[in-house]
C-alpha cells in the first residue's frame, strides 16, 4: 500500500469509470522515473499501471494515447491506455489527470546489458518508431524549424552566465560534500572547454519530424531479450529525428567512466540509418548538435542547486564525464554514427 507521505490517487473514483474493473486489492507507488507519478494497481480482474500526469493537458495526453493506439496496429511495442466505459482514456478527477494502462511485466536494460545483436535491434526499433510516427501523425505539424527558437543551439554566452551562477551555489553549499567538490571541478572544466570551442556552435537544425522525445532505458521494457513496450510518450513532438537517435545512444551506451561503448553505438547507428533511410550526413550533423548540447547543459546541477531536487544526482558522474570525453574523442564518436 502507499506510504503515508504520498498522497494516494483517487483510485475508487477512477475505477468507477470502467466496466467491471474488479475490486481493488492494492495500489503501490512505482519508484523508478523522474517525472510524473506511477502506481501498480491490482484488482481482482487484473494488474494495471496507473499514471498521474502532473502537468497534464487533457487534449495533449489524448493525442499521445491515440498515437500509441495507432502505433500498436503497426507492430510497435507499446502499452496503449485502457478505455473507460465511454471510450475515454484520460480521466480528470479533481485537479488530477490520470490514465490507466495494462501492466507490462519486464525489466529495463541499458547498453551494458545489450549484446551487439540487441544493440542493432535497438537502432532498428527507434527507426521503426520514427517511420511509423511519420505515417500516423499530422504532417502539417512537421515544419522546417530553421527559425523556431527551440531548435537554436545553445548560446555559449548564456552558458557562461549559468556556469558562474552554479559555481557560486556549489561553493556555498553547506554541508559541502564530495558532490559539491565534483560539481565545482566539472563547471570549471566545462568553462575552459567552451572557451576553447566557442567557435564551433552549430546552426539551427534544418528539418524536423515526429519523435518519441524521451527514448532511454527507463522508458523501454524488455521481456527476456525482446522489447516488450516503449513507455512514457509525454514528450511526443516534432524535433530533428536523428538527434533523438544520438541522444538515446548517449544514454543507453554511456559507461560509468563517461565513455561511450562505440562498437555497440556503431551497430545501433547502422541499424537506425537503415531503418529510416538516413544518410550519414544527417547523423553527422546530429552528432555535432547533441555534442554541443551536452557541452552547454547542466540540468542535473540546476535540479540540485536551483530546484533543490537531488533525484538525478547519481547520474552526474557519468553524464558530466561524457561531455569531456566526447570532446576529446569527437571524430571517433562521429565515425561510430556515420561509418
Amino acid at each position: 500500500m502507499l506510504r503515508s507521505s504520498v498522497i494516494a490517487p483517487p483510485v475508487g473514483a477512477l475505477l468507477r469509470r470502467y466496466e467491471n474493473p474488479g475490486e481493488l486489492l492494492s495500489c503501490e507507488r512505482v519508484t523508478q522515473g523522474l517525472l510524473n507519478r506511477g502506481y501498480r494497481l491490482v484488482t481482482t480482474r487484473g494488474t494495471y499501471f496507473l499514471k498521474h500526469h502532473l502537468d497534464g493537458d487533457q487534449e495533449v495526453i489524448a493525442r499521445q494515447h491515440r498515437a500509441t493506439q495507432r502505433l500498436q496496429t503497426l507492430g510497435v511495442p507499446v502499452a496503449p491506455p485502457v478505455p473507460d466505459g465511454h471510450g475515454e482514456t484520460v480521466a480528470v478527477i479533481g485537479d488530477g489527470c490520470y490514465a490507466l494502462h495494462p501492466w507490462i511485466e519486464g525489466r529495463h536494460r541499458d547498453g551494458a546489458h545489450l549484446s551487439m545483436l540487441q544493440s542493432r535491434q535497438l537502432g532498428s526499433l527507434l527507426g521503426l518508431v520514427h517511420v511509423c510516427l511519420a505515417q500516423i501523425m499530422d504532417p502539417g505539424q512537421v515544419m522546417d524549424p530553421i527559425d523556431r527558437q527551440e531548435y537554436e543551439s545553445a548560446n555559449p554566452a548564456e552558458t557562461f552566465s549559468q556556469i558562474d551562477e552554479l559555481l557560486a551555489l556549489s561553493r556555498s553549499a553547506r554541508p559541502h560534500d564530495i558532490f559539491d567538490t565534483l560539481a565545482e571541478h566539472r563547471l570549471l572544466e566545462r568553462r575552459a572547454l567552451l572557451e576553447r570551442h566557442a567557435d564551433r556552435r552549430p546552426p539551427p537544425a534544418s528539418s524536423g519530424g515526429w519523435v518519441h522525445g524521451d527514448f532511454h532505458p527507463l522508458n523501454l521494457l524488455y521481456r527476456g531479450t525482446e522489447p516488450a513496450a516503449i513507455l512514457d510518450w509525454d514528450r511526443l513532438g516534432v524535433q530533428p529525428r536523428a538527434e533523438e537517435a544520438v541522444r538515446a545512444a548517449a544514454i543507453f551506451f554511456v559507461q560509468p567512466a563517461g565513455e561511450l561503448a562505440l562498437p555497440k553505438v556503431r551497430a545501433y547507428a547502422r541499424a537506425y540509418r537503415r531503418a529510416v533511410g538516413a544518410e550519414p550526413a544527417e547523423l553527422a550533423a546530429a552528432v555535432h548538435r547533441v555534442w554541443w548540447e551536452r557541452l552547454n547543459d547542466f540540468w542535473i546541477l540546476r535540479w540540485r542547486y536551483q530546484l533543490h531536487d537531488r533525484r538525478a544526482d547519481p547520474q552526474f558522474g557519468a553524464v558530466s564525464a561524457l561531455a569531456v570525453w566526447w570532446t576529446r574523442e569527437y571524430e571517433a564518436v562521429r565515425d561510430a554514427f556515420t561509418a
